[in-house]
């Protein structure tokens, strides 16, 4: 988190201070770097501290960062459009120096997990930090579980071969599809082109860039319902609700820019339509918020046993940022080439990925981490992977139970 907090730092600076293109590209390596750094460490920090019964809450707050600070920055690019002088894009950049600063400072002043300290050699310390987070003397069932799944990783001597075998597959599968298709909702379509959408679409330059910031208000309230929701009810049931509700929306509004633009392009959106339009987007991105936004960093982050942990988590991370790019990159030609069937294309992909998601993911709400073989186990399709040594503490923790 240092690390990344400081190449935040750097690439805010240089993109502050840039005089030419180059130094602009150089300043964003280093964010990409900072992006990398966090988006690895955190979601694995959060899940590591969190008790099995809150995780999903916990873990969500990364996520929750992520929308408030995609809101605020709608109201900072809002701002300094206006700044006469064309210099207000200096304003924009550099202010990520601010949330870079905390990011560093603040990773000195958080404890290490459990685990990483077990990994480190230090028993007594890792019991002791458990004992502190879980606020109780009585922590011996997880703990001996953090024992045997620290053994067990210190045995691995390559995570990157080891999460090729077959015993790990379901995690490996999960770990390269959900990024894949999360990025593939196209939910960066909507984010990232937001303002140049709905300028296309028939809004002014100013109502385009307030639409962003209603549709960033609305990621972050949803996202606090996924907060509410997810240890509640599971992410099963979010994937599976927040799915069906971006097709519908996806559908709508393409079916509606057909009917107002058709094949050639040419239309003009009525002050009605572009309030039925915006609505149907801000439902499309609070299904997500509350699904494939947050569950794609969540559930990933929690399934990979402490031995392929690190290696699950930076294939999650490379592929959701490998097509982060590939969708960014294809969007302005797609949007010209295909104009509505856009969203068609789009909500056709959130069909096959709710339907993987109906099939192939089991409900991971409160099993401890070090028990999450448990689950694959019993599972349909992934249990003939499991083989029955690699299911531990779960009779360990039924009988906790009861007790």
């Amino acid at each position: 988190m240092f690390i990344g907090g400081v190449a935040f730092l750097i690439g805010a600076i240089l993109n502050g201070i840039a005089m030419n293109v180059a130094l602009l590209i150089i300043g964003r390596l280093f964010l990409g770097v900072g992006v990398g750094f966090a988006n690895q460490s955190v979601p694995v920090y959060l899940s590591e501290m969190a008790p099995a019964n809150m995780r999903g809450a916990l873990n969500i707050g990364f996520q929750m960062a992520i929308t408030i600070g995609i809101f605020i920055a709608g109201f900072i690019n809002y701002g300094t459009a206006k700044i006469e002088g064309g210099w207000g894009w200096r304003v924009s950049l550099a202010l990520a120096a601010i949330p870079a600063i905390m990011m560093a400072f603040g990773s000195f002043i958080l404890p290490d997990t459990p685990n990483s300290i077990l990994e480190r050699g230090k028993v007594e310390k890792a019991r002791q930090m458990l004992q502190k987070i879980r606020g109780t003397q009585n922590v011996d069932n997880e703990f001996q579980d953090l024992l045997e799944a620290s053994e067990t990783a210190k045995k691995v001597e390559h995570p990157w071969r080891n999460i090729l075998q077959p015993r790990y597959r379901p995690q490996l599968a999960l770990c390269i599809l959900i990024p894949f298709f999360q990025q593939l909702t196209g939910i960066n379509v909507i984010m990232f082109y937001a303002p140049v959408l709905f300028k296309t679409l028939g809004f002014g330059d100013d109502a385009s860039l307030i639409s962003t910031v209603i549709s960033g208000g609305v990621n972050v309230l949803a996202t606090i319902v996924s907060i509410y929701c997810v240890d509640k009810f599971g992410r099963r049931a979010l994937f599976l609700q927040g799915g069906s509700q971006m097709i519908i929306c996806q559908f709508a509004v393409g079916a509606m820019i057909a009917v107002k633009f058709g094949l050639n392009g040419e239309g003009v959106l009525s002050k009605t339509d572009a309030n039925v339009l915006l609505l149907l987007i801000c439902l499309y991105v609070a299904a997500f918020a509350w699904s494939w936004g947050p569950m794609g960093w969540l559930v990933p982050s929690e399934i990979c046993p402490l031995e392929i942990r690190s290696a699950g988590q930076a294939i999650n991370v490379s592929v959701n940022m490998i097509f982060t790019f590939f969708v960014a990159q294809a969007f302005l030609s797609m949007l010209c080439h295909l104009k509505f069937g856009l969203f068609f294309f789009f909500a056709c992909f959130v069909i096959i990925m709710t339907i993987f998601i109906y099939f192939f993911l089991p409900e991971t709400k409160n099993v401890p981490i070090e028990e999450m073989n448990k689950v694959w186990k019993e599972h349909w399709f992934w249990g003939k992977y499991i083989p029955d040594e690699a299911v531990i503490g779960a009779k360990r923790s039924n009988e906790s139970k009861d007790i």
